[in-house]
């Protein structure tokens, strides 16, 4: 069974710093795609950053760029976002996600497979 652990998110003020964490277990693809969606109250859901394995390519929402940094373990299958200078428009609830092959996550999740739990990420002004 695969099983995705997101820990993390949190309150914190604008310009504040967060970092989230998901472990995955229960799957060997020989490639995947392992990063994090997030949705906002009225919104609909985005693919915020993901990174390929084992090949390393990353992809970063417009939005965040810059700002936000994925990293991954694969021997650990742990992803790791680390999001500094949060604003107010980061506020969301974000998701663990997983996809065999290596779709880029530019899209609402049609690419995943697999999710994870929500994390909420709360930034106040």
């Amino acid at each position: 069974e695969v099983q995705l652990q997101a820990s993390g998110g949190g309150l914190v003020q604008a310009g504040g710093s967060l970092r989230l964490s998901c472990e995955a277990s229960g799957f060997t693809f020989d490639d995947y795609t392992i990063g994090w969606f997030r949705q906002a109250p009225g919104k609909e859901r985005e693919g915020v950053s993901c990174i390929t394995v084992p090949f390393g390519r990353t992809f970063y929402l417009d939005s965040v760029k810059g700002r936000f940094t994925i990293s991954s373990d694969n021997a650990k299958k742990t992803v790791s976002l680390q999001m500094n200078s949060l604003k107010p428009e980061d506020t969301a609830v974000y998701y663990c996600a997983v996809a065999r092959g290596i779709p880029d996550f530019r899209d609402t999740g049609t690419s995943v497979d697999y999710w994870g739990q929500g994390t909420q990420v709360t930034v106040s002004s």
